[in-house]
């Protein structure tokens, strides 16, 4: 996992867009909405982020690739988890070993 994807860098881009790729030829802006606060436990950390969509575009689960102006390029396993009318609403929740400072 790339060394910049931390709660801290994605709660300093919150409310801006991210260009994910859909296929060769297609691209979508996905704007992140929340991030949850950070859970730190002894051996590993959780937070999860909250993405929305245009209403005219689904995207299904699975990995995706993404970019963004500050944060670069990456990919994130987003998970659809709710319609409204402003647009489809997609999950990425991370869950990792913390490193171990000796």
């Amino acid at each position: 996992m790339e060394a910049s994807l931390t709660h801290e860098a994605f709660t300093q881009n919150a409310n801006t867009k991210f260009r994910v790729l859909v296929d060769e030829n297609t691209t979508v802006e996905l704007e992140l909405v929340h991030v949850t606060d950070l859970k730190l436990y002894p051996r590993q950390e959780e937070f999860a982020l909250e993405f929305r969509g245009p209403s005219n575009m689904f995207l299904g689960q699975g990995v995706r690739d993404f970019a963004h102006e500050q944060i670069g390029r990456f990919e994130l396993f987003i998970v659809p988890v709710r319609q409204e009318a402003d647009g489809f609403y997609y999950e990425a929740i991370f869950n990792r070993i913390r490193e171990q400072s000796n």
